[in-house]
Protein backbone atom coordinates (compact mmCIF):
# COMPACT_ATOMS: atom_id res chain seq x y z
CA UNK A 1 0.00 0.00 0.00
CA UNK A 2 1.07 3.65 -0.37
CA UNK A 3 2.83 5.58 1.83
CA UNK A 4 1.84 8.86 3.35
CA UNK A 5 4.55 10.77 1.15
CA UNK A 6 2.76 9.49 -1.92
CA UNK A 7 -0.17 10.75 -1.34
CA UNK A 8 1.73 14.28 -0.45
CA UNK A 9 3.43 14.13 -3.88
CA UNK A 10 0.00 13.88 -5.74
CA UNK A 11 -1.81 16.39 -3.82
CA UNK A 12 0.83 18.83 -2.80
CA UNK A 13 1.88 19.70 0.58
CA UNK A 14 0.28 23.46 1.16
CA UNK A 15 -0.39 24.01 4.70
CA UNK A 16 -2.45 26.40 6.66
CA UNK A 17 -1.58 27.35 10.16
CA UNK A 18 -2.47 29.81 12.25
CA UNK A 19 -1.17 31.20 15.65
CA UNK A 20 -2.97 30.25 19.15
CA UNK A 21 -3.62 33.74 19.91
CA UNK A 22 -5.37 33.99 17.53
CA UNK A 23 -9.74 34.45 17.34
CA UNK A 24 -11.31 31.59 16.62
CA UNK A 25 -13.44 33.72 14.03
CA UNK A 26 -10.27 34.19 12.17
CA UNK A 27 -9.53 30.72 11.91
CA UNK A 28 -12.88 30.08 10.56
CA UNK A 29 -12.66 32.89 8.12
CA UNK A 30 -9.05 31.37 7.15
CA UNK A 31 -10.74 27.63 6.60
CA UNK A 32 -13.59 28.84 4.47
CA UNK A 33 -11.06 30.96 2.43
CA UNK A 34 -8.81 28.12 1.91
CA UNK A 35 -11.52 25.38 1.83
CA UNK A 36 -9.97 22.99 4.41
CA UNK A 37 -11.83 21.63 7.47
CA UNK A 38 -8.70 22.45 9.84
CA UNK A 39 -5.82 24.51 10.54
CA UNK A 40 -2.23 23.39 11.70
CA UNK A 41 -1.63 25.56 15.10
CA UNK A 42 1.87 26.63 15.02
CA UNK A 43 3.77 28.63 17.47
CA UNK A 44 6.70 30.12 14.44
CA UNK A 45 7.99 27.14 13.59
CA UNK A 46 6.55 24.83 15.65
CA UNK A 47 3.54 22.58 15.59
CA UNK A 48 1.47 23.25 18.49
CA UNK A 49 -1.99 21.71 18.03
CA UNK A 50 -4.77 21.67 15.67
CA UNK A 51 -8.12 23.14 15.03
CA UNK A 52 -11.30 22.36 13.25
CA UNK A 53 -14.09 22.84 12.42
CA UNK A 54 -15.73 20.13 14.98
CA UNK A 55 -13.97 21.83 17.49
CA UNK A 56 -15.41 25.35 16.51
CA UNK A 57 -18.69 23.32 16.59
CA UNK A 58 -18.30 22.33 20.09
CA UNK A 59 -16.51 24.01 21.67
CA UNK A 60 -17.30 27.61 20.71
CA UNK A 61 -21.22 27.08 18.75
CA UNK A 62 -22.72 24.65 21.36
CA UNK A 63 -21.72 26.48 24.15
CA UNK A 64 -22.50 29.21 23.35
CA UNK A 65 -18.98 31.39 23.51
CA UNK A 66 -18.11 34.36 21.10
CA UNK A 67 -15.59 33.00 18.02
CA UNK A 68 -13.83 36.45 18.27
CA UNK A 69 -13.64 36.38 21.98
CA UNK A 70 -12.51 33.22 22.29
CA UNK A 71 -8.74 32.41 20.99
CA UNK A 72 -7.34 29.07 19.19
CA UNK A 73 -5.68 27.87 22.05
CA UNK A 74 -8.60 27.59 24.05
CA UNK A 75 -10.16 24.70 22.00
CA UNK A 76 -7.34 23.21 19.94
CA UNK A 77 -6.41 19.53 20.23
CA UNK A 78 -3.12 19.50 21.79
CA UNK A 79 -0.64 17.74 21.16
CA UNK A 80 -1.78 16.54 17.65
CA UNK A 81 -1.42 13.41 16.65
CA UNK A 82 0.45 13.20 13.71
CA UNK A 83 2.45 10.80 11.24
CA UNK A 84 5.31 10.97 9.14
CA UNK A 85 5.86 10.61 5.42
CA UNK A 86 6.71 6.81 5.93
CA UNK A 87 3.72 5.62 7.40
CA UNK A 88 1.46 3.60 5.61
CA UNK A 89 -1.92 4.58 4.48
CA UNK A 90 -3.45 1.98 6.02
CA UNK A 91 -1.88 2.72 9.70
CA UNK A 92 -3.41 6.34 9.14
CA UNK A 93 -6.46 5.46 8.06
CA UNK A 94 -6.86 3.10 11.42
CA UNK A 95 -5.39 6.27 13.42
CA UNK A 96 -8.22 8.20 12.27
CA UNK A 97 -10.54 5.75 12.81
CA UNK A 98 -9.57 4.76 16.54
CA UNK A 99 -8.99 8.13 17.53
CA UNK A 100 -12.12 10.12 15.67
CA UNK A 101 -9.45 12.54 14.10
CA UNK A 102 -10.22 14.01 10.70
CA UNK A 103 -6.85 15.74 9.86
CA UNK A 104 -3.03 14.13 10.78
CA UNK A 105 0.06 16.37 10.39
CA UNK A 106 2.76 14.72 8.45
CA UNK A 107 5.97 15.78 9.77
CA UNK A 108 9.27 14.77 9.83
CA UNK A 109 11.60 14.87 12.98
CA UNK A 110 9.94 18.42 14.16
CA UNK A 111 9.00 19.96 10.77
CA UNK A 112 5.39 19.56 9.43
CA UNK A 113 5.89 18.91 5.76
CA UNK A 114 2.18 18.65 5.07
CA UNK A 115 -1.42 17.60 5.95
CA UNK A 116 -3.72 14.62 5.25
CA UNK A 117 -7.12 14.35 5.68
CA UNK A 118 -9.09 11.20 5.66
CA UNK A 119 -10.52 12.05 2.21
CA UNK A 120 -7.35 11.63 0.62
CA UNK A 121 -6.62 8.73 3.01
CA UNK A 122 -10.10 7.02 1.26
CA UNK A 123 -9.35 8.33 -2.15
CA UNK A 124 -5.68 6.28 -1.97
CA UNK A 125 -7.35 3.31 -0.88
CA UNK A 126 -9.82 3.39 -3.79
CA UNK A 127 -7.17 4.24 -6.45
CA UNK A 128 -5.09 0.90 -4.67
CA UNK A 129 -7.86 -0.96 -4.66
CA UNK A 130 -8.73 -0.09 -8.90
CA UNK A 131 -4.93 -0.28 -9.73
CA UNK A 132 -5.38 -4.20 -8.18
CA UNK A 133 -8.57 -4.73 -10.06
CA UNK A 134 -7.17 -3.52 -12.93
CA UNK A 135 -4.02 -5.68 -12.71
CA UNK A 136 -6.16 -9.17 -11.87
CA UNK A 137 -8.10 -8.43 -14.86
CA UNK A 138 -4.98 -8.32 -17.33
CA UNK A 139 -3.62 -11.44 -15.51
CA UNK A 140 -6.98 -13.46 -15.98
CA UNK A 141 -7.46 -12.24 -19.63
CA UNK A 142 -3.75 -13.27 -20.48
Amino acid sequence: MRQVKHLLESKGSQIYAIAPEAPVLEAIKHMAEHRVGALLVMRGERLVGIVSERDYARKVILQGRSSAQTTVSEIMSSPPLTVTPDTDVFDCMRLCTNSRVRHLPVVRGEAVIGVISIGDLVKAVIDAQAEEIEHLQRYIAS
